[in-house]
């Protein structure tokens, strides 16, 4: 199990006060009260990183399971199913997807306006390509894995880069470019379970 090492240092009041306290009574406190205090903070930094990394993980949880809901609704199998059913179908996913989207989850990164706009631009590009994924699925893919070996050294050379993709994906933060690739290897595990190959 893991311990702070500074964990000693916090009290909470109960449950209706968020405010910690310093703890008077514990071992830190022959420490000087800048070097106890530094120590606090030091530990509060970690505490806020892990904070951050734990909600970066929810939100991809988030969009994995809104893009198996998405598939869901746009499966082949539902061809397959009388009328009535695939209405149940849909209308329970409705529901499930009504129920995700009441969780809010967001993490801001801090980004001067050129990187904004390069954010902005990198979404576009990943917007058009899933709207284009019920159109053509192979050409999706071949675009997808053009987009990813922009975020890569070491990309595939069967498929080449987007240019002005990688353009852009240069211009954002290192927060979001992490971000980015995430995505951009989850649609590709996507067209995986579909059986989706490049073309040539």
């Amino acid at each position: 199990m893991e311990v702070d090492q500074f964990a000693v240092e916090f009290t909470y009041t109960g449950e209706g006060s968020r405010l910690p306290l310093i703890d008077e009574s514990s071992a830190l406190g022959t420490q000087a009260p800048k070097d106890r205090l530094i120590a606090v903070l030091d530990q509060v930094e970690m505490r806020v990183e892990r904070l951050r990394r734990d909600t970066v993980r929810i939100e991809e949880e988030k969009d994995s399971l809104l893009s198996t809901l998405d598939s869901v609704k746009h499966s082949d199998l539902l061809a397959d199913i009388v009328e009535c059913d695939k209405e149940d179908i849909i209308r329970y996913a409705d529901r499930i997807l009504a129920r995700a989207m009441t969780v809010e989850v967001a993490v801001r990164t801090d980004r001067d306006a050129q990187q904004e706009e390069a954010l902005h631009q990198v979404n576009m590009y990943i917007d058009q390509l899933v709207m284009s994924l019920h159109d053509d699925t192979v050409v999706a893919h071949s675009r997808c894995q053009t987009y990813m070996n922009a975020c890569t050294s070491h990309p595939d050379p069967s498929s080449g880069t987007d240019k002005n993709f990688e353009t852009a994906i240069l211009g954002c933060t290192l927060d979001d470019q992490k971000r980015i690739k995430k995505r951009l290897q989850g649609l590709l595990d996507y067209f995986a379970k579909l059986n989706i190959t490049t073309c040539s």
